[in-house]
Parts: structure tokens; C-alpha cells; sequence
């Protein structure tokens, strides 16, 4: 029986979640025990009050080759997950989730940056879509994604040619928030998280539920959707202390409640 317990490994820092796909013999590429790893480390960051944000890294030096084609070739099924593909691509987390980027993100890893909020990555990282190179779909969102974070004839033609750009290439059209030098993606990216500390975490969930909702809203949805998502914040513990320490001219200490 495979230990999935081993597949993903979680460790808090102080209210950082880092997740690190631990599969480096295979390139981090996911098999159906590693989804439903990662499916149970994003359980994980929603349910842990004091955690605040994830970011989510690769062990080995490469962040994921997608998905295990070897896997599928033996006939392994893909698990029926509530968060579904990769236990992260149809609901990610409702806490900000970083993504550190190193090596290769192709495919299904690619389809995992996309679901993070903000990527760090190497300035030799890889990134794309190699899937139609096979004959495949990438079905884990990146078709849909991708257009809607760059130029339109950009994500077109990454989708048609399957072709690999460098991050320097996602970051000139914004899809890639910060470059690092090659091994210090993961350090860029737990200083970005440790800027975000800095916010009431309540509030930081609520508006990043509002900014990955907003564009399936209508503006009109918007003004009555965002308004129970908001509630949650602005009804909080976190909410309270963040009055009564600007109130004290003191720096205020967060719960996550």
C-alpha cells in the first residue's frame, strides 16, 4: 500500500503552510496517491486557523512534470476528488497559495501554478502545455485559465504549439509575479508570503475568494456575491483587534478567526 502521507509533506512556519511535492524520482509528476496527497494538504490550509497562506514548492529541484503518464499507461484510475484533478485544479484553497517555481512546471504542474494566486519562480524555470505533443487536452484548466491571465494569441498559441517558455516569458506578460535566481525560488516566495503576514488573515481569504470568483461574476453579481464572503471578515476576531490596535498604535496580532 503507498503511503500518501510521504507524496506531499506539509510543515508550518509560523502561519506559512509549505507543501512540497515529494516525488522527485518521478519529477513530481502526480499519480492518483499524490493528488489525493495534496487534496489532504489543502484540506489542511483551509481548516488550520493559524494558518494564513501556503506555498506550495517540488522537492528535487523541478516543481511537477504534470501528471504520471507512466501510471496511467498501468491503468491507474484518477480518484474521484471533492477539489478535483491534482486535488487542487476545480477548488483551490481559500486561503492566498503561492507557488514556488523551479525547474520544470509542464502540463498538470503548469494546471497547478494557474490555480495558485501569485507564482515565484527561477529565471530558468520552464513552464507550458505540452499536452496536444501527445494528443491529450489539458483539461486541468489551463485552457480557460491561461487566456484569462495573458494576451489572448499568447495563451493560444502555448495551447497549440505545446511548446516550453521560460519564466522571464511569463513574467514580461504578467502571468509570473516575482523572478528569482535559480535556486532561491522557494526563499522569494516565503518572503512574499511573509508581506502578506502583514494583513489581517480573514480578510486576506476573504479577498482572495472575492478576486477568484469576480471573473465568472457579472457586475452586478458581484455587488450581492462578494457581500457574504466579505461578512466573514469583517465580522471576525480579526476585525476586532485590527480596530483596537490601530486604536493603540501597536502593531496587531492576528488569530485567523
Amino acid at each position: 500500500m503507498t503511503d500518501i502521507s510521504q507524496r506531499v509533506l506539509t510543515e508550518r512556519r509560523d502561519h506559512i503552510l509549505l507543501v512540497t511535492i515529494n516525488r522527485p524520482d518521478a519529477k513530481n509528476a502526480f499519480d492518483a496517491a499524490t493528488s489525493q496527497a495534496m487534496e489532504a494538504a489543502m484540506d489542511e490550509l483551509d481548516s488550520e486557523p493559524s494558518s494564513f497562506v501556503g506555498v506550495i514548492t517540488g522537492a528535487g529541484g523541478t516543481f511537477s512534470a504534470g501528471a504520471d503518464l507512466k501510471a496511467r499507461a498501468r491503468g491507474e484510475e484518477r480518484p474521484a476528488l471533492a477539489r478535483g484533478g491534482f486535488g487542487i485544479f476545480r477548488r483551490p484553497p481559500r486561503k492566498p497559495l503561492i507557488a514556488a517555481v523551479e525547474g520544470y512546471a509542464v502540463g498538470g504542474g503548469f494546471e497547478l501554478c494557474l490555480a495558485c494566486d501569485l507564482i515565484v519562480a527561477a529565471r530558468d524555470a520552464k513552464m507550458g502545455l505540452p499536452e496536444v505533443r501527445h494528443n491529450v487536452v489539458a483539461i486541468g484548466g489551463g485552457l480557460f485559465r491561461l487566456p484569462r491571465r495573458m494576451p489572448y494569441h499568447l495563451a493560444m498559441e502555448l495551447a497549440l504549439t505545446g511548446e516550453f517558455k521560460d519564466a522571464e516569458f511569463f513574467h514580461r506578460y504578467g502571468l509570473v509575479n516575482r523572478l528569482a535566481e535559480p535556486g532561491r525560488a522557494l526563499e522569494e516566495a516565503l518572503e512574499l508570503a511573509e508581506r502578506l503576514l502583514v494583513n489581517g488573515p480573514t480578510a486576506l481569504a476573504a479577498s482572495k475568494e472575492i478576486v477568484f470568483n469576480a471573473g465568472s461574476w457579472s457586475e452586478e453579481a458581484a455587488w450581492l456575491e462578494q457581500g457574504p464572503i466579505a461578512r466573514v471578515a469583517l465580522e471576525s476576531e480579526d476585525r476586532k483587534e485590527g480596530l483596537r490596535a490601530f486604536a493603540a498604535k501597536r502593531k496587531p496580532v492576528w488569530q485567523g478567526r
